[in-house]
């Protein structure tokens, strides 16, 4: 496998202000609402890891800190789990970030897009492919399965261009999403002919909407600098990738899972639930529970 086709970093913009979600992030950043026991952003980390990718890199803006200190070491915290003797506790907390994983911080000094958010890392990204994971979608493989990153980089793997998750959406929903339509190229792999950033179920070329999942070629950077700001004033990543396809082949990948989008209350609550009643603690207790309302 060579290193041009080896996704070792993976890029998490984490800037946004989550305001769907007040008043619970006024003060907290909204990936690190918890999902049962682990806040969203940990759920993304661990799904970068699974891939292989061990550069971990926030795009982070004021009032993250709460990130960086959960994936820093907690000395004292764990100095009171080791003298207490609680050897599975203190196990759980080290396993935040294992030692080969290196979590590096870039500040997004004015919120002016997902694509905007990507050009920040750039300098910590180098001239090297990269995944790019939003945690406010929560993803699953299939139980037992890879999970969606691992199916994409190996997927990458074998072919070096850029790659979009992508799933089928209902067509009234479509002006959430970008919108992509292209030829199937064989597998879970479809070729873009055609990109749009949330068009109206009227004018969306398909209902096959993009997931917050990207493997992208450094290329993109050199699009994302000299784009014009688009919807909002905003530098959309969708717009660059449009123009990256120019030059590139970019695939549509169809992952196999789930999908949850924690960037909403129903989607939030809806991981919450599903993870809930597949959490080895509290799953059969809290499925026994969920049969004595009476819906």
């Amino acid at each position: 496998m060579s290193n041009h086709t080896r996704v070792r970093k993976a890029v998490f913009p984490v800037a946004g202000l989550g305001t769907r979600f007040l008043p619970a992030t006024k003060a907290s950043p909204k990936e690190m609402l918890p999902v049962v026991d682990k806040p969203l952003i940990q759920y993304a980390v661990e799904e970068a890891y699974e891939a292989g990718i061990r550069d971990m890199i926030f795009v982070t803006g004021r009032s993250k800190r709460a990130i960086e200190d959960h994936f820093d070491t907690a000395y004292e915290l764990e100095n009171e789990l080791e003298n207490a003797g609680k050897e599975a506790m203190l196990d759980l907390v080290r396993s935040i970030s294992p030692p080969d994983m290196n979590c590096l911080f870039v500040r997004q000094p004015r919120s002016l897009g997902l694509g905007h958010a990507v050009l920040c890392a750039e300098p910590l990204v180098g001239n090297d492919p990269f995944a790019v994971l939003l945690a406010d979608d929560l993803m699953r493989g299939e139980p037992g399965g890879p999970g969606v990153m691992k199916q994409m980089t190996t997927a990458f793997h074998k072919q070096g261009r850029s790659l979009l998750a992508v799933q089928e959406v209902p067509l009234e929903q479509t002006r959430r999403y970008g919108i992509v339509k292209g030829e199937p190229a064989g597998g879970p792999l479809m070729r873009i002919d055609e990109i749009v950033e949330k068009p109206t179920p009227e004018t969306a070329p398909s209902r096959m909407g993009v997931a917050g999942r990207y493997v992208l070629t450094p290329a993109i950077f050199e699009e994302l600098r000299t784009q014009p700001k688009g919807a909002g004033g905003e530098i959309q990543l969708t717009d660059a990738i449009g123009r990256l396809m120019s030059s590139e082949t970019v695939y549509a990948f169809q992952y196999v899972g789930r999908r949850y989008d924690c960037g909403s209350k129903e989607g939030f609550l809806e991981a919450t639930v599903d993870l809930a009643l597949q959490h080895p603690d509290v799953g059969s207790s809290f499925r026994e529970y969920l049969k004595t309302l009476s819906l």
